[in-house]
């Protein structure tokens, strides 16, 4: 049927329209409601390549429409997230720098669109993955403001570091595993899956028992996803 051609597509175009209306709810400062919009996109960006694979309706539309709605909502809507974190208590040009990091995902991507290693493996941060970092920090620290997280987030230089720290993690060498279960890919890669599946767990209990808010769990997984990567890079380059 013809319209099963359309619905990996009507899914990413779910994924621009939350990063949209993220966007608006960030300008306004409501940076807690403006990340759960960013998880509902995450949401409709795996399941428009689910889809895809489940009905066979690859297209050559999907694939620059995805990139499109990817720059608004993991790379525009996480930069201004961290701009209104920042200037909630820092005034001056230094709040503009997390701005930065919607140009490195626009590259990002780019990058990713034309280079023929990233077929399974990621080479550089997935856009989504720092996504989520930038927006559970803003959430955590939204919703936690007397933390020593929130205190960081204060200063002058916490924030525009995590921008340009993932800005420079985006564009960078570094070999990462695609978090999507169901790709084909070698046994070592489903191995470096679960045990990131298990550090997810962990953290989980233990923000359960410590009563800490839900997003420092999306916060610390994917924190733990770069160092993994990192991690295993140093040690293939040292054999």
């Amino acid at each position: 049927m013809q319209i099963v051609r359309h619905i990996p597509n009507t899914i990413t175009s779910m994924n621009l329209l939350c990063g949209i209306f993220g966007v608006i709810l960030a300008l306004q400062g409501r940076i807690d409601q403006a990340f759960l919009l960013m998880l509902a996109a995450a949401v409709c960006d795996f399941c428009d390549g689910l889809a895809a694979r489940l009905l066979h309706a690859y297209s050559d539309i999907g694939k620059e429409l995805d990139s499109l709605a990817d720059v608004v909502s993991f790379g525009v809507l996480p930069s201004l997230i961290l701009y209104k974190l920042m200037a909630f208590q820092v005034r001056g040009w230094i709040t503009f720098i997390p701005l930065v990091l919607a140009v490195f995902s626009a590259l990002r991507l780019a990058k990713f669109n034309i280079d023929q290693r990233q077929h399974v493996h990621f080479i550089g941060l997935p856009t989504p993955a720092a996504a989520m970092i930038c927006g559970s920090l803003a959430y955590y620290v939204y919703h936690e403001p007397f933390t020593m997280l929130a205190e960081w987030c204060g200063t002058v230089w916490f924030i525009p570091a995590v921008a340009l720290l993932l800005s420079a993690l985006l564009v960078c060498e570094i070999p990462m595993f695609s978090m999507k279960f169901g790709k084909e890919t070698d046994t070592l890669t489903r191995m470096k899956r679960t045990a990131l599946v298990s550090i997810c767990a962990i953290i989980a209990v233990m923000a359960v028992v410590l009563r800490f808010n839900w997003s420092i769990v999306i916060l610390m997984t994917f924190t733990a996803y770069i160092l993994m990567n990192i991690i295993f890079s140093l040690f293939k380059s040292t054999r």
